[in-house]
């Protein structure tokens, strides 16, 4: 079994990174292989609204010169996807709202990518607008008919200069629930 994560935030290796590899830790230990890949730093224009890929039906976003499509193929080859964002003004980065949009509309058109895969949502923030940051994580999973797994509080750390999220006691711990929960359920749903 697998589990690819997607990092969107700018910074490869700050608090989203930090929460992200807290869970990873947890599959890994769970002999679960794991893979993070970094939007960070990528130009990846979002969702131009061409329909391209339900005519061609090929699984992959009609707009190229981006990893745009390389996540895709990375989602559609994993038994797990993690998505994690810092939360800006409110909601996911750039980054992660473009992954969002094209990799949604491509499942929407080819909707086994995403069918039945287990999710899960990450956050980072510094101190307010996780939760809808967090929801529109979810409704991604949500709408592509993820099973989407949840922890023992919502998948949020606080923390706002890099590293500082791992002051965050009950944040880090919520991440390593989500991690052992997210191993349990690949296991049943996938083993």
């Amino acid at each position: 079994m697998n589990v690819v994560a997607f990092n969107g935030s700018p910074r490869a290796r700050g608090n989203t990174a930090i929460l992200l590899n807290t869970v990873l830790a947890e599959l890994k230990a769970e002999g679960i292989d794991t893979e993070l890949i970094s939007l960070g730093g990528a130009a990846i224009p979002g969702c131009r609204a061409c329909f391209k890929c339900f005519e061609t039906r090929d699984s992959r976003c009609a707009v190229t010169g981006d990893i745009l499509n390389d996540c895709i193929a990375r989602m559609r080859a994993a038994d797990g996807i993690i998505l994690g964002s810092p939360t800006y003004f409110s909601d996911v980065s750039a980054g992660m709202k473009a992954l969002i949009e094209r990799a949604g509309m491509t499942a929407r058109a080819n909707p086994e990518i995403l069918r039945r895969k287990v999710g899960a949502s990450v956050v980072a923030v510094r101190r307010a607008g996780a939760v809808h940051a967090f929801n529109s994580l979810n409704l991604f999973f949500l709408i592509g008919e993820v099973i989407v797994v949840g922890s023992s509080y919502w998948n949020i750390g606080v923390g706002r200069e890099p590293g500082e999220v791992e002051k965050d006691a009950e944040g880090i711990a919520t991440m390593k629930t989500l991690g052992r929960n997210m191993a349990w359920l690949l296991k049943r749903v996938r083993g």
